[in-house]
């Protein structure tokens, strides 16, 4: 029973300064808000990142060519033609944990269809390439094997595309020039949107591979080669394999300078989140100093509160209190201040990143876990805060606080 006489009184002495009790439950409610402000809107711009990552495809792997030399410059990935028709086969072939693999040609080219026209990227892929990608078909058909062994002048487009070229909204059977090969449009793809790097996935036409090799584009080498690996667990081992492979493949030196490299979807996510939790660090440390801050406040309004209520410590413990009585009393006084403010943050915090995420349309999402950790932190802030008013205020002699004026 003792606790919870001691609990009352220490509410009421809160009630009774409810201006001070507010000011200084503000130092908590600005600190914890802004923790939960900013996570809300980082762990929303890392799961828009991963969501986007997501949409390239299922346990993706891509390998593009390498760099070359041209009077002294260098020109950087993806500038040399290193890559083959045959690396692909070799991969699918010869790799267990390869499930899938799309050799890949690209180009950008005026597409027309009636009397309208467009600027679009034409890439030539397998029939697997949808199962890699894991991007449905909204209507239609993918081109199949036999399609691809006779270059077959077939494509599958993509909604802008469609929106660009056949404002009814009707593609599907319909023909498109492309470099002048006439080509039907077997499949209407769904929307994708966004790509990490903020291009618009669904603004392409997918042709067979030899399509683009042998008609449109009329080369003899690839710009990247899509592989699918097993499961997610296998990505590392098959990124190994497939090195080992090409490099083999292309004779070269264990160690020396590849003329290819294979990039993951782990890498990429890896480097697209890297930025957003940079600012996760830096928007979380300002508001752990808030925090502080606001466990500082606190202790200096028990401090006050000690030395206004010295004659009132005396009383209670010349009727009996203890000093263990004195310092809970003081410590539920600063421990309450603390979850109330920090309640009160948590909220404020949530209200805020929903009020941006209203603004900017930018998604916002709240761990579970940092509102526990917020709550933590308030009670550890409390507790902290309030041990050394509460431990003076306890060690009082009795007889000085009963002649304290």
């Amino acid at each position: 029973m003792r606790i919870f006489a001691t609990l009352r009184i220490a509410l009421r002495a809160l009630r009774r300064n409810k201006m001070r009790t507010i000011l200084t439950m503000l130092g908590m409610i600005i600190g914890v808000g802004a923790v939960i402000a900013s996570v809300s809107i980082t762990s929303g711009a890392k799961q828009q990142v991963e969501n986007q990552i997501a949409s390239l495809g299922e346990n993706m792997l891509l390998i593009f060519p390498g760099s070359y030399s041209s009077s002294g410059a260098r020109l950087g990935w993806g500038n040399n033609h290193t890559l083959t028709l045959d690396d692909a086969l070799a991969i699918q072939t010869q790799l267990q944990g390869v499930t899938a693999v799309s050799p890949e040609n690209n180009t950008r080219v005026q597409i027309i269809a009636g009397n309208q026209n467009w600027n679009t990227r034409v890439q030539g892929e397998s029939p697997e390439y949808l199962q890699i990608r894991q991007w449905p078909l909204a209507e239609g058909e993918m081109f199949d094997d036999q399609q691809v062994r006779t270059a077959a002048k077939v494509c599958v487009v993509g909604q802008t595309d469609v929106k660009e070229l056949f404002p009814d909204g009707d593609a599907l059977g319909k023909l498109i020039n492309i470099s002048g090969v006439p080509c039907q449009i077997i499949g209407v793809l769904q929307p994708k949107g966004l790509s990490p790097e903020g291009q618009d996935q669904d603004d392409l036409v997918i042709v067979p591979y030899t399509t683009e090799l042998k008609r449109i584009n009329r080369e003899d080498w690839l710009d990247i080669i899509l592989v699918q690996a097993v499961s997610q667990a296998a990505m590392p081992i098959v990124q190994q394999e497939i090195t080992s492979l090409l490099i083999q493949r292309h004779h070269l030196k264990p160690g020396g300078e590849q003329d290819f490299i294979v990039r993951s979807q782990e890498d990429i996510a890896e480097a697209a989140t890297s930025t957003a939790r940079v600012m996760g660090f830096l928007l979380a440390g300002v508001a752990a100093v808030s925090l502080v801050v606001g466990g500082i406040g606190i202790m200096n309004i028990m401090l006050v509160s000690v030395t206004e209520r010295t004659r009132e410590i005396g009383i209670r413990m010349a009727v009996g209190a203890r000093g263990g009585d004195i310092l809970v009393q003081f410590l539920i006084e600063a421990v309450t201040l603390s979850l109330i403010g920090g309640g009160i943050g948590i909220a404020s915090g949530m209200g805020i990143s929903s009020f941006v995420s209203s603004l900017t349309h930018w998604p916002t999402f709240t761990p579970v876990m940092w509102i526990v950790i917020a709550s933590l932190s308030s009670a550890i802030v409390g507790i902290i805060s309030g041990f050394y008013p509460a431990w003076k205020a306890s060690n009082l002699d009795p007889i000085d606080a009963l002649r304290y004026e």
